[in-house]
């Protein structure tokens, strides 16, 4: 039984090895949510000012994404993921030992340049990897690994945070890392590259307004997510006035409904994209709008994150796969021009979620980035009303 098991899933284990560094990635790029409140009093700052690391990580992985493509393009794949891993772990090592904040910031920028190259290859390499007829499918288990970081990696990362100080969060993850880098070198095939695409392709993918209307809906879709759930740990505690501990259930419930999110996609992508895109958006804004009303109440503000962990999970691969499937002749451009946009939302929300904090109050982060998704909404309508719908 276990011989038959091991063949049935040997031809994933490539795919497999991409979750779970994924898994690593996301977990380390998103760490600063559940750790802000203790990041911020060891260096005796704000949560605001300590959430600019967000910011920062995602400007920097949305201005090197391109450029670091650009130069890796020609080099085999397996030796490109090793390196940016040990470029990875060496980042984190000066995380645990970060004796100021802005050295702590220095050790982030390090962590965002390998993450630049890292997610401007891999949706690719997972589309590349995965068995016959099972592109779809591969997406949806990539997918499932930013699904874990969320579900198990940030609120471990809470609990070691709190129980051992948030230096060790940093150490941990880069045990982990080194840990899969063995993995990558031994399950990996060669992977000479493919499909890359270069700078000459640039002013062709410019020319496709559907694909440029897609990275701007990536921009607004995202900015508005992260206008809140950047703060969702000192909003939690602050405005709902609930304990740490619900802090960290809230995270656990956003990791399970993006895993439950990649079961949704994988099942109705192909036949019900413009539903999915439309009404996941839609289901965003509800959230971002009800999240103060239900804050004080648990069971309510668990359902609620619950609801918009599905909706931001299937935003982020409805959006993915269509990059995808726009430019199947240069995959690797269009999709480190996706990863940079998609920070730019990261960065941008976290930015304006800092703007309104220090400006108004952290109860209003879900009513502004309700803004930027209602504008999303109507840009994926239009999106797909005049380009999409038609091609398909």
């Amino acid at each position: 039984m276990f011989a038959s098991l091991l063949r049935l899933w040997r031809p994933w284990f490539p795919v497999v090895c991409l979750t779970i560094s994924a898994f690593i990635f996301n977990t380390t790029e998103f760490a600063p949510i559940s750790l802000l409140t203790d990041i911020a009093s060891d260096f005796n700052i704000s949560e605001a000012h300590a959430g600019l690391m967000m910011t920062v990580y995602a400007w920097v992985v949305a201005t090197t994404s391109l450029p670091l493509m650009l130069l890796t393009k020609d080099m085999e794949r397996k030796k490109l993921l090793l390196l940016l891993f040990s470029f990875f772990i060496a980042s984190h090592i000066l995380s645990m030992l970060a004796w100021s904040f802005w050295v702590l910031m220095i050790s982030r920028i390090g962590i965002a340049l390998s993450h630049a190259i890292f997610w401007s290859i891999t949706a690719s390499l997972a589309y590349r990897l995965a068995p016959q007829g099972k592109k779809t499918r591969a997406l949806g288990i990539l997918a499932t690994g930013t699904s874990l970081a969320i579900v198990l990696g940030l609120p471990l990362g809470r609990l070691i945070g709190q129980s051992l100080g948030w230096r060790t969060t940093f150490a941990c993850i880069a045990l982990i890392a080194f840990a899969m880098m063995f993995f990558l070198l031994k399950l990996l095939p060669q992977l000479p590259s493919v499909n890359a695409g270069s700078l000459k392709s640039l002013p062709q993918l410019i020319k496709r307004p559907a694909l440029m209307g897609v990275y701007l809906l990536t921009a607004l879709a995202i900015t508005a997510h992260f206008t809140a759930y950047s703060y969702i740990e000192p909003f939690v505690q602050q405005i709902a006035h609930l304990s740490g501990d619900f802090a960290t259930i809230t995270l656990f419930i956003f990791g399970i409904a993006g895993m439950l999110g990649s079961i949704i996609f994988a099942r109705f992508k192909h036949h019900y994209p413009f539903t999915i895109a439309v009404s996941s958006l839609g289901l965003l804004i509800a959230s971002l709008l009800l999240m103060l009303p239900f804050a004080p109440y648990e069971m309510p503000f668990s359902a609620l994150c619950l609801f918009w962990g599905i909706a931001i999970c299937l935003v982020s691969l409805i959006l993915q796969v269509t990059v995808l499937e726009l430019t199947p002749d240069a995959t690797d451009v269009a999709m480190s021009l996706y990863s940079g946009i998609y920070n730019i939302g990261i960065g941008g929300g976290a930015f304006v979620g800092s703007f309104v904090i220090s400006k108004s109050s952290m109860a209003n982060v879900g009513l502004f980035g309700a803004l930027f998704g209602s504008v999303a909404l109507m840009l994926a309508i239009w999106i797909w009303k005049k380009y999409l719908l038609v091609k398909n």
